[in-house]
């Protein structure tokens, strides 16, 4: 069943233009400074040949829970997923929605100053300006009473989140909410999918923060179970609304 979107608007950018790229499973609202649809059309067809021929001849990097490794010939963004992914001992997959975030949004970056690019909650950031990120947490009661304050200097930037009990992405644990932030949205990405595993119940958010203060890469992460809240990092929480 599809589930309306509604956090896409989340992201305050007005400012900016925003369109849809929709190709089979990806899923993607960007904003830009210019409409560059076609040319994020043409990326996204680039970025998942890539992904898909890759799997072809190496079906487990599809199904893998687990760390594997990979040819150092390998395309760039098979590589940087399959190296994101070890450092938390998860399998490669999981990071595919900021994989492909960042790197479409990175090179939308020639044609445009400012991006932001979402991906099933996955953000990758690119900004002159303050941005507010709202955030959205399932039924907590925190959905939509708080947000991350991002400044442009300190962007590009992942900003992902992983749910145990929002969507159909694959979780051991029962977070409504974590969100990771790294420079690179692929460390975001698989960081906040490794942290949620850990949370089943509110207790569970110190054991994640521990675990998120080692991840190499990552620079904050917020964790959100019920109306409990975990900060650590380079994290500027504001009160907004939805």
């Amino acid at each position: 069943m599809y589930e309306p979107r509604t956090y896409r608007h989340w992201v305050k950018a007005q400012d900016l233009i925003s369109f849809d790229i929709v190709v089979k499973e990806t899923d993607l609202y960007i904003r830009a400074s210019t409409n560059l649809r076609r040319k994020a059309y043409k990326l996204v067809l680039k970025y998942r040949d890539i992904l898909e021929r890759y799997i072809e001849r190496h079906p487990t990097f599809l199904t893998s829970l687990e760390p594997i490794s990979v040819d150092d010939d390998a395309p760039r963004i098979i590589k940087a997923m399959a190296q994101s992914t070890a450092r938390v001992g998860i399998g490669p997959m999981a990071s595919v929605a900021g994989a492909i975030a960042e790197f479409v949004g990175n090179e939308l970056l020639v044609f445009s100053p400012e991006i932001i690019v979402e991906n099933g909650g996955d953000i990758y950031l690119k900004s002159l300006r303050e941005r507010l990120v709202g955030i959205y947490a399932g039924e907590s009661p925190l959905t939509g009473k708080i947000g991350l304050k991002i400044n442009g200097e300190d962007t590009p930037l992942g900003i992902c989140t992983s749910s145990g009990t929002v969507g159909h992405s694959l979780s051991y644990g029962k977070a409504d909410a974590v969100i990771a932030l790294s420079k690179s949205a692929i460390v975001a990405d698989a960081a906040a999918t490794a942290i949620g595993n850990l949370v089943t119940q509110a207790n569970d958010i110190p054991d994640g923060i521990e675990f998120a203060k080692g991840i190499e890469g990552l620079s904050g992460v917020i964790i959100i179970k019920d109306d409990s809240m975990g900060l650590w990092g380079e994290v500027k929480i504001c009160q907004t609304s939805a």
